[in-house]
């Protein structure tokens, strides 16, 4: 079976594969110093390769010079068609590129900074849909009357996987530590909130709870549960005053002239 031209595999030209001093002179961008040695040639199609050099220019470790060159058929003379500077397998590279969104963290929005919200956003829907949450639905402000758009399916459930795995769900420090009857859903300070996401999360009301005033999950915990009973013993200064009176030491005691002993009678003068 005879392969097609197109599917014929192209030959190394041996001819331009030993043109490596004319592709070395090729690259002139630089100092002739930081083109170092040839490393390999490959065929890129019919009288067609490419030269690989090591470079030697300061910060591009792993980085070639790939110099292509060709000639035409029936001539020995060869020329130089492309020179460009690439990454070899093991080269320094630089991050790659992320939009500014995806390069955004918590905590990176300032005072004064401003967040557009991109039009496609798929966290968010207009306002005037219906929702598909059945929770949402009996109440208007949550359907988005008066509001652009509301929260999707998918920015529900990316904002509820975010707030389980953070510091306010149930793998937190602070809540593997607390008992394990000590959780948020059982407590008195725990405000559920509204829709979908009752079922799962709500707000700490508890002014001395760390987490208050923050969402967190309802299998969170932490020792300022509303149900957490300790046992106070009586204070010292509370306690009743006790005497030992068991034993008892006499003392004589001195009077002054003049002094009423204990038991005697006054003396009533009449100064009429």
């Amino acid at each position: 079976m005879t392969r097609p031209a197109s599917a014929r595999a192209a030959r190394l030209d041996q001819v331009c594969a030993a043109a490596v001093e004319v592709a070395r002179a090729g690259v002139t961008e630089v100092d002739p110093d930081d083109v170092g040695d040839h490393l390999q040639v490959m065929v890129e199609g019919d009288r067609l390769v490419t030269h690989y050099f090591e470079c030697r220019l300061a910060g591009y470790r792993g980085w070639r010079w790939a110099v292509t060159v060709t000639r035409v058929p029936r001539s020995r003379n060869v020329t130089i068609c492309e020179t460009v500077l690439l990454p070899g397998p093991d080269a320094l590279l630089a991050p790659g590129w992320l939009p500014w969104q995806e390069r955004l963290k918590p905590g990176d929005l300032g005072p004064g900074d401003l967040l557009p919200t991109p039009p496609d956003d798929e966290r968010l829907q207009p306002g005037y849909l219906l929702s598909d949450d059945p929770a949402v639905e009996e109440t208007a402000w949550e359907l988005g009357l008066g509001r652009p758009r509301v929260l999707s399916r998918e920015g529900r459930i990316e904002a509820a996987q975010r707030w389980y795995d953070g510091d306010h769900g149930p793998s937190a420090p602070i809540s593997t530590a607390a008992p394990a009857t000590a959780r948020c859903g059982s407590c008195g300070f725990y405000l559920p909130l509204a829709g979908k996401l009752r079922q799962c999360f709500g707000v700490c009301g508890n002014f001395y709870a760390p987490d208050d005033g923050r969402v967190v999950s309802a299998d969170h915990g932490c020792g300022a549960h509303s149900e957490t009973l300790v046992e106070t013993e009586t204070a010292v200064d509370e306690m009743p005053t006790v005497y030992d009176d068991s034993t008892v030491e006499p003392m004589s005691v001195s009077h002054p002239s003049g002094a009423v002993e204990p038991g005697e009678p006054t003396e009533s003068y009449d100064h009429s």
